[in-house]
């Protein structure tokens, strides 16, 4: 299957280093509410809730993933509590198997089977001054050391950029959605928010931040793309299930590629490019990412595969994304800066 050449089309100009992207005011605005949300679920039968043209923009409203009564019985006041949350827990009844709230699906006019959608991460903002960390009692890496649930609430310094997790220790801001992606394919049907997998979705990769360009195979006409899960940040590993959970705003732009063609999300930072690897094994998820990498080189830069093999190794980082969202996810980053300046 063709892979994308990233590094040629930023040669071409045809792509911007993503932190050198023209910022415009949005197109379009999503609000999140009871008529745009999907709850716990990535369905090709879902009705779109916006359709736009390739090369818009929509700024993009998402809500925590959680419920009022369970964020005030952490210990958020009820004015604080968003009345989008309120609306949602009691009206929306189409949900599951999964728990997120996600906002979409947005129909990008033009987007087809083996297309590839490119969604540039103009903005993200919190949109809330606290975040959560919780694990349950069934959840989370290690379950068996901790076999109950607890909730933590944490509140948000934006002027500062920090989170304040406890009297002196302070975590510093990178927010990210933990889950965009497109409609699996039509024989799929509905499948569950929580683990990711060739539509993207829950990725939990924490280098998805503002800046960054995610690329999704499309699978079904229009993309369907979701987005939610705010973090205001993140491990690697997302250990205990949950990261600094939040809600969040976002501007993205969605672009089609009808030149791109992949198996498996690919990322792009302004110093980095990414693979991803997506298993229920760990060491399968791993090797995935480096046969992408590999691709993603011998497509690009013109090496043979057994010189991309060892540029991975001597210059490429293998980190794991996340361990706990039934499908695992690992990930290579391979600084640009290797490359110099052509």
């Amino acid at each position: 299957m063709k892979t994308f050449s990233l590094g040629l089309l930023l040669t071409a100009g045809l792509l911007g280093p993503p932190a050198a992207q023209a910022q415009r005011q949005p197109q379009h605005e999503l609000q999140i509410t009871p008529a745009t949300a999907a709850w716990g679920y990535y369905d090709a039968a879902a009705p779109p809730v916006l359709r736009i043209k390739s090369g818009e923009s929509v700024r993009v409203h998402t809500l925590i993933t959680s419920t009022p009564a369970r964020l005030e019985g952490a210990g958020v006041p009820p004015a604080q509590v968003e009345q989008s949350l309120r609306d949602i827990t009691t009206q929306v009844t189409n949900k599951g198997p999964g728990g997120h709230i996600l906002t979409g699906p947005i129909f990008v006019e033009g987007a087809e089977p083996g297309d590839v959608l490119e969604v540039r991460i103009q903005r993200i903002k919190l949109a809330i001054p606290y975040a959560y960390n919780a694990f349950g009692a069934k959840s989370g890496f290690i379950p068996e050391d901790f076999p109950y649930a607890k909730m933590k609430i944490i509140p948000l310094d934006e002027k500062q950029g920090v989170a304040h997790f406890a009297p002196g220790i302070d975590v510093p801001l990178r927010p990210f959605f933990g889950s965009m992606g497109v409609a699996p394919p039509v024989a799929a049907g509905r499948i569950n928010s929580a683990p990711p997998g060739i539509h993207g979705g829950n990725l939990d990769n924490k280098e998805l931040v503002a800046g960054t360009t995610l690329y999704l195979p499309v699978h079904v006409p229009g993309a369907l793309f979701f987005v939610g899960d705010g973090h205001a940040g993140q491990g690697n590993g997302e250990v205990d299930i949950t990261a600094l959970e939040t809600s969040l705003v976002g501007d993205l732009q969605f672009i089609v590629r009808k030149d791109l063609h992949l198996k498996l999300p690919r990322a792009e930072t302004p110093t980095a490019y990414i693979s991803m690897g997506l298993n229920e094994d760990l060491t399968l998820a791993a090797k995935d990412a480096v046969r992408e990498m590999i691709d993603f080189l011998v497509a690009t830069r013109g090496l043979s595969r057994d010189d991309a093999y060892m540029l991975v190794s001597v210059a490429g980082d293998l980190d794991v994304t996340q361990v706990v969202d039934g499908t695992r996810g690992a990930h290579i980053i391979l600084p640009k800066s290797i490359f110099g300046k052509k």
